[in-house]
């Protein structure tokens, strides 16, 4: 099967795929069944399989087709909330707590990459950038919190003059280094890890669509026929389509786009990007953008909330946020530009539980999944396996649906987010 346009990109363009098996026909039985080649479900997938339980898991199109290989591929540091966010949403224990998660999901893929050799790009260093000398304030609150309330004293603060000499743009006034955080190329790393499930002994199907699953008596029943298992994991994010209609109102798919340039000469990256950090501005509608291994300068950004992956006009967006950035480079000759869906929670917290005896799943990771899907992976496979002390700390966090009911959930989104990107004029 070829790749459906909407889901070609850069990551595509640059990786060698593998053969998978495909699914037998009729009622095909497992220990645990995934549904959904992403991150989660080849994590689930990896960690299962090198304990000798028998896995399937099938993908409706390709392994790290959806969000897990379409990503900006930035390891962010922390949650999406950001630490003084989490701080308002949760009591002090709990917080550390899912701070100490995400930085075990940054050695995670440490360790991962070591160990199975995947050759995915990863670099080190993460910039969070304020665009407005007000908001300066906001990063001297992330790193105090830093600091003092979650023990860590890497992260460096720079002002406007380090900023620029960081990034080559005059949009930041300063902001906050990591530099333990970094960047990957998603799909190969995704890939990479179902190489090393698929040696483990898990089975792993493409372009096998669940149609229903049984929460109950863990059937998942797909076109081909039934999948039989003790657990299952629905792990499909933003792309649900009404397989858990009890928590699918819990998280919403929104519409993102990335865009790379053509290679650009040494000297024009090292430039702009000496250090070869990944940046991410502090905007509602936000900038991402870092370089590739081949010198392309990877750019994300705009959002729709109508869940739409490819707008039409997307390259022109990402055109005037790159001459934004880097007037110098408004007329450069682009690459890929590609769309996606990220599914988001209404505080911003993965979204991770059980439904009925037999299905556990995992959502919502709010644009920062490139690291805490691998984790979140892990904590389900230790749960199925009698260890839920991890899983419970993020399936006990609280979590409320979109308003507004199917018919209304995405204007009433759109209207308020609307608010919040006027306020990033401001």
């Amino acid at each position: 099967m070829s790749i459906p346009p909407e889901a070609w990109s850069y990551y595509e363009a640059t990786v060698r795929r593998p053969a998978f098996a495909d699914l037998p026909d009729g009622d095909v039985q497992a220990d645990v069944c995934i549904v959904g080649g992403g991150l989660t479900g080849v994590s689930v997938a990896l960690e299962l399989a090198e304990q000798g339980v028998d896995v399937r898991l099938i993908d409706a199109g390709r392994i790290g087709g959806g969000a897990s290989g379409r990503n900006g591929g930035q390891i962010n540091t922390g949650l999406a909330p950001g630490v003084t966010g989490l701080l308002e949403l949760c009591d002090r224990e709990t917080a550390r707590a899912l701070f100490d998660l995400s930085e075990q999901a940054i050695r995670l893929i440490d360790a991962r990459v070591a160990q199975y050799r995947i050759d995915c790009d990863l670099a080190r260093g993460f910039f969070f950038g304020a665009t407005k000398p007000s908001r300066m304030k906001h990063m001297v609150a992330e790193q105090d919190a830093l600091r003092d309330v979650f023990g860590i004293d890497r992260v460096h603060m720079l002002d406007r003059a380090e900023a620029i000499d960081l990034t080559g743009s005059d949009r930041f006034h300063g902001g906050l280094l990591d530099p333990s955080a970094g960047h990957l190329h998603s799909l190969k790393y995704c890939l990479g890890l179902a190489r090393a499930a698929t040696a483990a002994g898990a089975h792993l199907h493409e372009n096998v669509t669940a149609t229903a699953v049984d929460a109950e008596r863990g059937i998942v029943t797909t076109g081909q026929g039934t999948i039989r298992a003790e657990h299952v994991v629905v792990a499909a994010n933003a792309y649900l389509d009404g397989l858990l209609p009890a928590v699918e109102p819990r998280a919403l798919g929104v519409g993102t786009w990335v865009m790379t340039t053509e290679p650009l000469p040494m000297e024009v990256r090292e430039r702009l990007l000496p250090g070869n950090e990944c940046v991410c501005d502090d905007n509602n509608v936000l900038d991402y953008f870092r370089f590739t291994a081949d010198n392309r300068l990877l750019f994300g950004g705009g959002v729709s909330y109508l869940g739409r992956e490819d707008g039409p006009q997307a390259a022109g967006l990402l055109r005037r946020r790159i001459a934004a950035t880097y007037p110098e480079l408004s007329d450069v000759p682009v690459g890929e530009v590609w769309g996606g869906k990220v599914s988001i929670t209404m505080n911003r917290l993965p979204d991770l539980g059980r439904v009925g005896r037999r299905v556990w799943y995992a959502q919502g990771f709010s644009g920062q999944g490139v690291a805490i899907t691998g984790i979140a992976g892990k904590l389900i496979a230790e749960a199925i396996r009698g260890d839920d002390r991890g899983f419970r700390i993020m399936a006990d966090v609280a979590h409320r649906d979109f308003p507004g009911g199917p018919m209304l959930r995405r204007s009433l989104v759109t209207l308020g987010r609307l608010w919040y990107r006027l306020l990033d004029h401001f």
